[in-house]
């Protein structure tokens, strides 16, 4: 394209050739459409390896549950009534939480295909991401969001901690001449867990989905045998069982849901998984599948209870089969447990690169591990971190019992939040009138609320844990939100319209000499002279002939198609803007957008001619900024310490001038 030398009043905006866009040559992950999954194998396929990552976490809570729910502290007697009242209360929760609000209504919430609370955060408030005055109830959803992301990922440490401990403690009815050594068997499940996950979520379904269907297959069928015996037993669907034993237990019956809240753990995640695999395939594995495993499963274990009483009390899971039949279940049971921290794993990754594209978050090194499904990522920070603090856990608690305290605070604060969050996208997404909204939210908070107060007492037995997470992810992603924009407001005073540089460059009252090739600037402020190229021309005294200022937005869909991705002005000089808008499930590549810029708007670049200028912000903390110190030294912090700009736009490191500047927050 050749340069134009005139200067105008505003930039030419460059219209792309649609006809022939040269892209075909291109490699792009495609955009999940309806039900074709990984390697193209249909929502049947995707359905059963969804198993393998989403169900994992609630498939395996029927290892400690109904044990928790007849703990010592909470009094209650192995009898017929309470027993029937336990499993009643125990359907229920699974049938209103995880069937009515999560399988059918949160999942009609979705962001083009993605879930989890920040796709839901963007949903319900668009361009919140961009800055600028907002209302007061805004800033509430946004922090409500917030609030549940942090309670995720607390979650997201929590699970895979219990889970793989539950199955190992199997150990001590198995071979009890191991049971020392329970803790340090999970320490290295948990290590070989954690370094499998850089395979990426399809190989991991592909690899843990037949277990998985196996799991939901054994414990099904293990359970048919005792519910035949004691067929009684199937009266616990009839919830009046389980209001009896609230109404008749008084305040031992309400802190006994802190345990019945085992059973939905693990719901929280679908939502989040959403995009993995998408809505219809999680679908259709738990209705036919999932749901009736854990029922049965469930009232095998209550009838078994009211065959032997208390003897059975410190395992029902594992004193339902007999003899050497322990063993295998013993190795599957730990299998699925490993497998049981994916879905909480898998979505803390998607949480993690919504964060960063929406700017709550450093950036972070983002691996994509397939070329079907662009969901499907893998962050290395985010994998050590809880593999680290996985393993802190169950150093610390050393049994799944007393974990299980922890577990319940973060699980019904997600989802709490989940409900709040889901009344305003009824109002303002679905146009619902107000009291059907009101009233769809009311029904899930009344069940909700009692099963979060339940687990309060807890907090001094563990429960702090969660709570401690949560703040330390919050204060981290509010103080990085907030010190970007107070970044940008010290670096104000050092940018001016791009328009006036061009017409002054015009004008010759910049006195800089043109070399041959190509200069590409980063900036986040579109329209405005990057500091990085003040900087550049004071100290050197040259400018490319060709001059390339870069913008990358974050859009509030999951994903933009390569069509829209890019648009281009021309301000004359040879200076170009181009403006490059991608969803928060995606990576932008400069290298990809140069390209399209190429083919689409004729900007043409020579990688061999092409030099990337970008500032380093040297940060001190004694200015004007109203943070406190405190926070300015974390925002420091975190800069120091996120994913160099070359690492991740994908810059050729040897193409790079990085020009230091320091900012006094």
């Amino acid at each position: 394209m050749a340069h134009s030398s005139h200067h105008a009043s505003g930039p030419t905006l460059l219209k792309p050739d649609r006809k022939s866009d040269g892209l075909s040559h291109m490699t792009e992950v495609p955009e999940r459409v309806g039900h074709t999954g990984a390697g193209g194998q249909g929502l049947p396929w995707m359905a059963f390896a969804s198993l393998g990552v989403v169900y994992g976490d609630i498939g395996t809570s029927v290892l400690y549950a109904i044990k928790e729910c007849f703990n010592p502290n909470y009094g209650l007697a192995p009898n017929e009534a309470n027993v029937l009242g336990i499993c009643s209360l125990m359907i229920w929760a699974i049938t209103l939480v995880v069937s009515i609000k999560h399988i059918v209504y949160v999942m009609r919430a979705d962001n083009h295909g993605e879930g989890g609370t920040m796709a839901l955060l963007a949903l319900i408030t668009p361009r919140f991401n961009h800055g600028g005055a907002r209302k007061k109830s805004t800033t509430v959803i946004i922090t409500m969001g917030l609030i549940g992301a942090a309670l995720f990922a607390a979650d997201g440490t929590i699970t895979p901690a219990i889970s793989v401990l539950s199955a190992v403690e199997g150990i001590n009815i198995a071979a009890p001449w191991l049971s020392g050594g329970v803790v340090w068997i999970t320490v290295a499940i948990l290590i070989g867990l954690f370094l499998f996950q850089s395979e990426g979520t399809e190989k991991v379904a592909k690899f843990f989905a037949p277990a998985m269907l196996i799991w939901f297959v054994t414990i099904g069928a293990m359970a048919i045998p005792h519910i035949i015996k004691h067929p009684g037993i199937l009266a616990a669907v009839n919830p009046m069982w389980g209001i009896k034993l609230l109404l008749t237990h008084g305040w031992h019956g309400f802190l006994v849901l802190g345990a019945v809240v085992l059973v939905i753990t693990g719901g929280e995640a679908l939502y989040a998984d959403m995009g993995h695999f998408g809505r219809d395939a999680i679908r259709l594995a738990w209705f036919p599948i999932v749901k009736p495993a854990l029922i049965l499963n469930y009232l095998g274990q209550a009838a078994l209870i009211l065959e032997r009483g208390e003897s059975v009390i410190e395992s029902p899971f594992y004193s339902m089969v007999d003899g050497w039949m322990i063993y295998p279940l013993v190795l599957i049971s730990t299998l699925a447990t490993v497998i049981a921290s994916q879905a909480l794993i898998t979505g803390c990754y998607s949480l993690t690169q919504q964060a960063i594209q929406l700017g709550f978050s450093p950036r972070l090194t983002i691996k994509h591990t397939s070329g079907e499904t662009k969901g499907q990522i893998y962050v290395p920070e985010i994998n050590h971190l809880l593999m680290v603090v996985c393993i802190l856990l169950v150093f610390m608690f050393q049994s799944s019992s007393a974990l299980a305290g922890a577990y319940g605070i973060s699980v019904m604060g997600t989802m709490m939040i989940t409900s709040c969050l889901m009344f305003v996208v009824a109002r303002k997404r679905w146009q619902w009138p107000a009291w059907r909204a009101a009233v769809m939210t009311g029904c899930f908070l009344a069940v909700e609320i009692p099963f979060f107060a339940a687990n309060l007492p807890k907090i001094a037995d563990g429960g702090w844990f969660p709570i401690v997470i949560c703040v330390i992810v919050f204060t981290a992603m509010i103080t990085w939100k907030q010190g970007r924009a107070a970044l940008v407001r010290r670096m104000q005073a050092k940018f001016y319209p791009i328009k006036d540089f061009v017409k002054r460059l015009g004008d010759h009252q910049i006195d800089v000499k043109r070399v041959k090739g190509t200069a590409v600037f980063m900036t986040p402020n579109s329209r405005m002279t990057p500091p990085a190229l003040l900087h550049h021309i004071e100290h050197n005294q040259v400018l490319h002939e060709q001059v390339i200022l870069l913008s990358i937005m974050t859009a509030d869909v999951p994903v933009v198609p390569t069509k829209d991705i890019l648009e281009v002005h021309s301000f004359g000089e040879g200076i170009y803007e181009l403006i490059a808008h991608y969803g928060f499930m995606q990576a932008p590549k400069v290298g990809r957008i140069l390209r399209i810029a190429k083919a689409q708007y004729g900007v043409v670049t020579d990688e061999k001619e092409t030099t990337y200028y970008l500032g380093r912000d040297i940060l001190l903390t004694d200015g004007p900024e109203k943070m406190s110190r405190w926070r300015k030294t974390l925002f420091a912090f975190l800069s120091r310490n996120s994913v160099s700009a070359t690492a991740y736009f994908g810059i050729p490191a040897n193409r790079v001038v990085e020009l230091g500047m320091q900012v006094n927050l």
